[in-house]
């Protein structure tokens, strides 16, 4: 079972409940996509998901500048891209994440937030919506919001901190050390608190039941029945599609990347214009007295996609005549630290 159906009677619009039961990123963001494919005129759904150890970035991120990628996949996290704009966010089971996806005619913002905003208050907290898509207490973030719009649908979507590692959250979407020249939208820094710190009675599921409590008392109707959801056949493409590194790495925007390094035999300068997560072309700068070997390197880095295992096998295959070994061992061990 990979979700759980909540179903209203003598409801003023079609309104449903649907809870996933997966951990798995790249399968909720699926389902959320195909929940919106699906939905129905004068049709509105409250979708509640949860992801483990995760990072998402928004629609137009560059993955590389927005988290540390490769720390993040060492630890057993993955890296997820969403249909909405906005900035990145740490996602791990100590978050709670809802949507609300909808017949357009049905979007009311206000009507949606003030769902969230009761739930919250029903738990002892008062809470409220600030200028940039964001729900604060006393100015601290608990939940940003973003959106994605179709001709007759959309959905509007948000985290909710209630017990999340803050920790994992300040690691994982640090800015990477590189000068990155990105035409991606950089995420907003922003002071962050957990629900539970305002008040320790507030759980995950405290909270989840508290949404379906508002969500109901808003859109009318009592319930039903509760049963298993079976997801449409079509959810495996959608699964490819958010699992794939073509849209995890690839759909990010064109932006440079600058590495730099004095060595004994000389200094080198890499830099790199990355375009749909390939390497679009390669300038390296040296007056390292290597030229042919400079020359190289250039050529084979050029259109490789940029993941570092890709990277440091290019380098290794550059052949050099006897005794200028040391070149491509400085740089395989100097890469090694630098790319994600």
């Amino acid at each position: 079972m990979k979700a759980v159906l909540f179903i209203f009677l003598n409801s003023k619009v079609d309104a449903k409940i649907i809870r996933s039961s997966s951990h798995d990123p790249w399968y909720n963001l699926a389902l959320e996509e195909t929940l919106l494919n699906q939905v129905q005129e004068k049709q509105i759904i409250l979708y509640l998901w949860q992801n483990e150890n995760t990072v998402v970035i928004g629609r137009n991120q560059n993955a590389w500048k927005e988290c540390r990628c490769k720390q993040l996949e060492d630890e057993g996290g993955k890296l997820a891209r969403r249909l909405s704009g906005g900035g990145a966010v740490f996602h791990d089971l100590g978050n709670l994440n809802f949507t609300f996806i909808m017949d357009k005619k049905l979007y009311d913002l206000e009507r949606q937030l003030v769902v969230i905003l009761q739930a919250i208050k029903r738990l002892g907290v008062d809470a409220e919506f600030s200028g940039r898509n964001d729900l604060v207490v006393h100015g601290k973030k608990f939940s940003g919001n973003a959106f994605y719009y179709r001709t007759d649908k959309m959905y509007h979507h948000g985290t909710l901190l209630v017990n999340s590692n803050l920790t994992k959250l300040t690691r994982y979407l640090q800015v990477s050390r590189e000068k990155i020249v990105s035409k991606g939208i950089d995420s907003v820094e922003a002071r962050v608190v957990n629900l539970s710190n305002l008040n320790a009675n507030i759980t995950i599921k405290s909270m989840m039941e508290c949404l379906k409590e508002s969500f109901l008392n808003h859109y009318g109707g009592t319930w039903r029945q509760a049963k298993e959801f079976n997801a449409p056949l079509d959810i495996e493409s959608l699964y490819g599609k958010y699992a794939s590194w073509e849209w995890r790495y690839g759909e990010t925007p064109e932006f440079n990347i600058c590495y730099c390094r004095r060595f004994v035999w000389g200094e080198i300068e890499i830099r790199l214009r990355v375009e749909n997560g390939y390497i679009a072309s390669v300038k390296v700068y040296s007056d390292a007295m290597e030229v042919d070997l400079i020359y190289s390197l250039a050529e084979f880095l050029e259109r490789l996609p940029f993941k570092k295992e890709k990277i440091l096998s290019a380098v290794s295959s550059i052949p050099v005549t006897k005794g200028k070994q040391y070149f491509i061992r400085d740089l395989r061990i100097w890469l090694d630290t630098k790319l994600e």
